[in-house]
């Protein structure tokens, strides 16, 4: 009879603790989802588009590419927009890395294809970065956009 009371008031707690979640967080998570309307959400409030970057570039405005890439793939190509921040994803919330993002211009969080970037700028946006934005289609997608038109934006 002990081990079955003792059997079940284990079960009890290891369910328990199964089914448990972060009610804080997910506090947060609502406060932010919940203003992801179905209208809202047509107009892309998270995502920079290639398009957007250029203008922003053609205006002069401040902002920060943050590179999320692993080390190996910045190696390839990566940008050198001045300010750029490499900062790969699994490094990124580090307080030391944290800090290095600025809170007064726009961050575009880049990465290969942009699912990551996805991720990121939630997660940025969900701790107090309502600056962040995902960098839509990646580095791959600037590239491909603009391709050998690069020198009509940037002049020095």
């Amino acid at each position: 009879m002990k081990r079955v009371f003792m059997g079940l008031i284990i079960s009890l707690f290891f369910a328990t603790w199964v089914f448990a979640y972060d009610a804080e967080m997910a506090k947060k998570f609502d406060a932010m989802f919940s203003q992801m309307t179905p209208e809202v959400l047509t107009m892309r409030p998270c995502q920079i588009t290639t398009k957007d970057i250029l203008d922003m570039i053609k205006k002069k405005e401040d902002f920060v590419i943050l590179d999320i890439r692993t080390p190996a793939e910045q190696k390839l190509i990566a940008p050198v927009w001045k300010g750029s921040l490499l900062i790969p994803m699994h490094e990124l919330f580090k307080p030391e890395n944290l800090k290095k993002l600025p809170k007064d211009k726009k961050i575009a969080v880049l990465c290969h294809t942009g699912d990551r970037a996805a991720a990121a700028t939630i997660a940025l946006r969900a701790i107090g970065f309502n600056n962040a934005f995902q960098f839509k289609g990646g580095i791959a997608e600037f590239a491909k956009e603009i391709g050998r038109t690069a020198t009509e934006y940037v002049k020095d």
